[in-house]
């Protein structure tokens, strides 16, 4: 499967998730700020001012990526077609199954396979035209490995669904 696709389905399957990783990440800062001031014996090292503010600065540069690409998919599912944009959201974001498309958009299951992959494909050209080729995304998400272990099991499971359990995120913000 072509790189910028597996690329695509897996921001589109993370993106309704960065908000509460996002969230995630401020309690984890809030927390690290809070506990700063016990600095005495065993604790030195870890509560410096240095390791501390070192910690800070990497949580906030992780969630200004993770804002960054929720306002790009935000802008490309603007840009395309409002049809290629709803049936990657009822997909993607509001994880509801293909038959179940198939049955309320009353189309053949054959058809809701077909739209969705035409407009997985529009995403993926608009993800390249903003700058976003697979290496630039890989390079950009390096650090975020619940992004790239989502990138894997598409890789492993092709077209397959799943979702994300509460469990997994919560590992993600702590990464």
């Amino acid at each position: 499967m072509d790189n910028q696709i597996l690329w695509t389905k897996t921001i589109l399957s993370v993106y309704r998730y960065l908000e509460r990783v996002c969230n995630a990440i401020d309690r984890i800062c809030m927390q690290s700020a809070l506990a700063s001031g016990n600095i005495l014996g065993s604790n030195f090292h870890n509560n410096n001012a240095l390791a501390i503010s070192q910690k800070l600065i990497d949580l906030s540069e992780r969630k200004v990526s993770l804002i960054n690409l929720k306002i790009l998919t935000e802008e490309i599912l603007k840009k395309l077609d409002e049809k290629d944009a709803k049936m990657l959201i009822l997909v993607y974001c509001d994880g509801i199954k293909r038959r179940e498309i198939a049955d309320k958009c009353n189309i053949s299951l054959r058809t809701v396979f077909r739209r969705i992959e035409s407009a997985e494909q529009s995403f993926a050209k608009k993800l390249v035209c903003k700058g976003y080729n697979a290496f630039t995304l890989a390079k950009m998400l390096k650090d975020e490995a619940w992004i790239k272990s989502v990138y894997d099991r598409y890789c492993q499971k092709g077209t397959e669904e799943f979702s994300l359990s509460s469990i997994f995120l919560e590992k993600a913000a702590s990464m």
